[in-house]
């Protein structure tokens, strides 16, 4: 499971983001619990994730671009600087007691700019600091096992910390975990990148993306369906504060639970994908775990148990983590070297990019026609998407077999 940390870059960057990943779930959890406890409004609730999310769907393809053409290495230490001066400010103004609403929502603006290129240069990067090539999905899968570590470490001590301290501390606690991060960077022994010497031609750039991705119909496939999940499933993250608060009339460390209830999933989800000896398999776990996604959305939408509401958080969790993973996966590993940057930044457009446009429109739906009908409507998407999917896939199939079939005849017909 840990064969990528015997490169020595490799486990400088896990050990690294294992103390960063856990104060940005401090803060994801504070800013979430905060917004909503101060505005009493689902509506900027959804508001502040979408701003911490939307620029990646229009810099993302920017980001791969440029991460490809200079030195991925220096771009992470900058990125990770500018991520902390942003931690610093947040905290300063809790600090302070500045409750600001109109603060608060720019600053998670600056920090999706912030991310949209430090996600690109992060996942590009991996590929550099794992020595054996062939630990390149098993590098993947124990990132998304820290992330997801995180994410039940982080919650679970916002929650504690919210309840006894107050959120200043968390901001600050994020604003701290930065420091291993950049000592991490700088410990590093990379190979300078060779800079590019063509000039940068944005719109070119992107048109070859896409006909590399258009081209690759298992990829563009793939794209489509972890985009579909992104804009109507993914968001339903949005309204757990309002099941913790008013449906289970709970409080911070409710809402935590939710949290961490995923982060479990998500984890053990995480561990199955890093003990994988082949990144084989990819589409088939992609759509187990979609189906998973959806059924368990749909029961916790209706459910009147906390306990069944956990569980299937935690359900939810697998199926969100072995999803985006597996794709994740498949793009870095199928790639070709020169178009793995511009990759995965249409990865993290069709991911990080949907997500947030999706929380603005949840968050109003949920107005209209209640938060459990809302969130039962997302789970019978992500099946239809499903069923959508592999009726395409089986109809390409049938296609290329046919094809394949004809130029026999053919080349039989052209020896007779």
């Amino acid at each position: 499971m840990f064969k990528a940390l015997k490169s020595k870059n490799f486990k400088l960057f896990f050990y690294g983001q294992s103390v960063s990943v856990i104060g940005t779930w401090l803060q994801k959890t504070a800013v979430s619990w905060m917004v909503y406890s101060v505005t009493g409004s689902v509506f900027l609730l959804g508001l502040a994730t979408f701003l911490s999310m939307i620029p990646s769907l229009f810099l993302a393809p920017l980001a791969g671009s440029i991460i490809g053409r200079y030195d991925k290495h220096r771009a992470m230490i900058l990125l990770q600087s500018l991520a902390m001066l942003q931690a610093g400010a947040l905290a300063l103004m809790i600090y302070l007691k500045i409750y600001n609403i109109n603060f608060i929502l720019a600053l998670s603006l600056i920090q999706g700019i912030i991310n949209s290129f430090d996600m690109t240069c992060r996942q590009t990067m991996m590929i550099d600091i794992v020595d054996n090539k062939e630990d390149l999905p098993n590098a993947v899968a124990l990132n998304s096992t820290l992330n997801n570590f995180a994410r039940i470490a982080g919650p679970a001590l916002a929650g504690i910390i919210l309840h006894n301290y107050g959120e200043d501390i968390c901001f600050i606690g994020n604003f701290l975990s930065y420091i291993p991060v950049l000592i991490s960077l700088l410990m590093m022994k990379i190979t300078p990148h060779i800079k590019a010497t063509e000039k940068m031609k944005m719109y070119d750039d992107f048109i070859e993306g896409l006909d590399y991705v258009r081209k690759e119909t298992e990829m563009a496939k793939m794209l489509l369906m972890l985009m579909c999940s992104s804009l109507f499933v993914i968001s339903f993250n949005t309204l757990m504060p309002v099941f913790a608060k008013d449906i289970f009339s709970g409080n911070a460390q409710t809402f935590s639970w939710f949290e961490s209830a995923a982060g479990i999933g998500s984890i053990l989800s995480a561990i199955y994908l890093a003990n994988l000896k082949k990144a084989d398999n990819m589409g088939k776990i992609m759509i187990a775990a979609s189906l998973l996604l959806g059924f368990s959305i749909i029961i916790l939408a209706y459910s009147n148990s906390l306990t069944v509401a956990l569980i299937c958080m935690a359900l939810s969790g697998v199926g969100m983590m072995a999803q985006t993973s597996s794709i994740n996966i498949y793009i870095q590993t199928q790639s070709t070297v020169n178009m793995r940057s511009r990759s995965i930044s249409y990865y993290l457009m069709a991911y990080q990019g949907m997500i947030p446009v999706g929380s603005l429109i949840i968050g109003y739906v949920s107005h209209i026609i209640g938060t459990r009908n809302t969130v039962a409507i997302q789970g019978i998407i992500c099946i239809l998407s499903v069923i959508v999917y592999v009726y395409y896939k089986r109809h390409s199939s049938e296609e290329e077999l046919e094809s394949c079939q004809v130029q026999f005849r053919n080349s039989k017909e052209s020896g007779i």
